[in-house]
């Protein structure tokens, strides 16, 4: 895990997803949520407080929102949060797909951060 993100593999984590039936998804949210953590260097983020809050209905919006935020900040292609979020709203996969291949090259190669 250099530069404080993990590397994972996408067939991989569909294959877990599957398998354990969506259970997987909880752990990589919580997962994904503290190297967004790490690489903003965000002292108020909560990844732990966000992944309870995805089992309250309003909640999980709340998470989803400040999940969406850190990674704008971290994205080599600026993606708007709005439009991420309304991803996760609309069509999950497509966030899990656009967020891991983003962590996958920082783990891979070590991108500095866009600021």
């Amino acid at each position: 895990m250099e530069h404080g993100v993990k590397y994972r593999n996408m067939w991989g984590q569909v294959g877990l997803m599957i398998i354990t039936l969506g259970l997987y998804s909880i752990y990589w949210f919580y997962q994904t949520a503290t190297e967004l953590k790490f690489l903003n260097k965000d002292p108020n983020a909560n990844p732990a407080l966000w992944t309870v809050l995805l089992f309250i209905p309003f909640g999980a919006i709340y998470s989803w929102y400040k999940y969406t935020g850190l990674y704008e900040l971290e994205s080599t292609d600026h993606l708007n949060r709005w439009i991420l979020f309304l991803l996760w709203i609309v069509f999950v996969p497509a966030v899990w797909f656009i967020v891991q291949t983003e962590l996958n090259r920082r783990a891979t190669w070590g991108f500095p951060t866009p600021r």
